[in-house]
């Protein structure tokens, strides 16, 4: 009798730690970079706007919690989730092997090809690497258009950059002779008048294994409960027209992609 006391004991003292390790998800902290438009940036009274931040919107009341957003440079994006500064990164992040081995991914919300940027009166012929032989070419560091650089167009003179606006102004002034990025961040910046220097030299194929499947929704590893909640309320928005809706306030075409 005494052993089934202590064995009732026992897993009574399970359930509790259960209890007590199980999070409760009535809010979620999202990190974003702020520096990434039209899917995420600051206006000038500090306000986060963008496709990103709309979708979290959207995913927070589909999950019925309060979203609180945190600004955090791209290069330390891994290092503050996995340190519990926030709870989710939706910053446009792609879902790669290499992530995967650091964190866990939602389902992807949107996927969209890189592409190349040049000034109007530029002679480059191409977006192959014969064609970029010695062209300096800008990227944001720590990106997969970085390292699509790196791999598939090594002839060029990679340029790397802490955020887009740095390249974008090089770009402009001179100073690098073509950037990648992803094609709807390049098309936004060319319809300003900042970006008015430049056009889209072409779009370029999407490798698998460097830019992945499309942008996903990063968590800490082990933190399945969150990851079937996001992945439900992806499923919930793209089946309901939110997702539609704010596609459609964005891009005059389907960003999510096949």
């Amino acid at each position: 009798m005494r052993v089934l006391r202590m064995a009732a004991a026992a897993v009574a003292v399970l359930a509790a730690v259960g209890a007590a390790e199980a999070k409760d998800w009535s809010k979620v902290r999202i990190g974003t970079e702020g520096a990434y438009p039209p899917f995420n940036s600051l206006t000038s009274d500090g306000k986060l706007v963008g496709f990103d931040v709309d979708i979290a919107k959207a995913l927070c009341e589909e999950m019925k919690v309060e979203c609180e957003f945190v600004v955090q440079d791209w290069d330390g994006m891994i290092p503050a989730l996995q340190a519990g500064k926030f709870d989710a990164v939706i910053a446009s992040m792609s879902i790669t092997e290499e992530r995967l081995q650091k964190v866990d991914f939602s389902n992807k919300y949107y996927n969209t090809p890189p592409a190349i940027a040049v000034p109007k009166d530029s002679k480059i012929a191409g977006t192959g690497d014969e064609h970029l032989k010695g062209v300096a070419l800008g990227a944001q560091s720590s990106t997969t258009h970085s390292n699509y650089a790196e791999e598939k167009l090594p002839s060029a003179d990679l340029k790397l950059y802490p955020t887009p606006d740095e390249y974008k102004l090089d770009v402009a002034s001179g100073r690098v002779d073509a950037v990648i990025d992803d094609v709807v961040v390049l098309s936004e910046w060319l319809d300003t008048d900042d970006g008015s220097c430049c056009k889209i030299l072409g779009t370029l194929t999407p490798d698998p294994v460097i830019n992945g499947e499309g942008a996903g929704i990063a968590i800490r590893k082990g933190e399945d409960e969150l990851k079937d909640k996001l992945n439900a309320a992806i499923e919930a928005i793209l089946a309901n027209g939110k997702y539609k809706e704010i596609n459609d306030k964005y891009f005059t075409f389907d960003v999510y992609g096949g």
